[in-house]
C-alpha cells in the first residue's frame, strides 16, 4: 500500500474584512450597553433616596446579560447569515463587554468628577447611620468594616471609580462571554438541518 500524504492549508479563524465586521457590530453593540448601564448607574444613584430606583437598577443590571446575549443574536443572524463559531462569539460578546466598559468608565469618571461632590459618600453614611443600618451592621458584624470601606472609598478619586468599574466590566464579558457564546454559536449544519 502507498500511502501519500496532503496537507491541507490552514484556513485563517477570520478574514480582515470580518474582524472589521466583529469589531464594528461590538462596538455599537457596546455602546447600547454602556446606555444600559448608565441607566442602571443613575438609577442605583437615585435609589439611594427612592428604593424604587434602586430596584430599577438592579432590574438593569441582571438584564445587560440577555441583552448582550439578544445583541450577538442579531449579529449572528443579520450580519453572520445564522452562522456563528463559538470562538467568534465568544470574542464579539468580550468586545461588547469592552466597549460597554469604556464608555461606562468615561461617564462614571465625569460624574465623580464634575457632579458628585460627595453626593455618594454622604448618602451611603447616612444609611448606614440609621437605625436599621446600625441594625444591620451590628446582626453581620460588620460595623468596622463598613466604616473602613467608607473610609476607603473617601480616599478614592474618579480615575479609580472609572478604572474599577472597567476591569470588572472587562471581567464580566470574559465569564459571561463562555455561556453567551455556547448558547448562540451556530454552524452551518445546524441551520440546514432545522430548515
Amino acid at each position: 500500500m502507498n500511502y501519500e500524504l496532503k496537507f491541507v492549508p490552514l484556513q485563517p479563524i477570520m478574514t480582515p474584512e470580518e474582524y472589521i465586521q466583529l469589531k464594528a457590530f461590538a462596538r455599537q453593540d457596546g455602546a447600547l450597553l454602556s446606555v444600559l448601564w448608565i441607566v442602571a448607574m443613575a438609577c442605583y444613584i437615585q435609589g439611594l433616596s427612592s428604593p424604587m430606583m434602586g430596584m430599577v437598577a438592579m432590574v438593569l443590571l441582571v438584564a445587560s446579560p440577555f441583552f448582550a446575549a439578544n445583541r450577538l443574536r442579531v449579529f449572528r443572524d443579520k450580519a453572520r447569515e445564522g452562522i456563528i463559531s463559538f470562538m467568534r462569539a465568544y470574542g464579539y460578546t468580550v468586545l461588547t463587554y469592552f466597549y460597554g466598559g469604556l464608555l461606562l468608565a468615561v461617564a462614571i469618571f465625569a460624574y465623580f468628577q464634575f457632579m458628585d461632590n460627595g453626593y455618594l459618600l454622604g448618602k451611603l453614611s447616612e444609611v448606614l447611620n440609621t437605625e436599621q443600618g446600625q441594625q444591620m451592621m451590628k446582626l453581620y458584624g460588620m460595623s468596622d468594616e463598613m466604616k473602613q470601606g467608607l473610609e476607603e472609598l473617601s480616599q478614592m478619586r474618579p480615575i479609580d471609580y472609572a478604572l474599577n468599574m472597567l476591569t470588572i466590566a472587562i471581567s464580566t464579558g470574559f465569564i459571561l462571554g463562555l455561556p453567551t457564546a455556547a448558547l448562540m454559536k451556530r454552524q452551518a449544519e445546524n441551520i440546514n438541518s432545522k430548515s
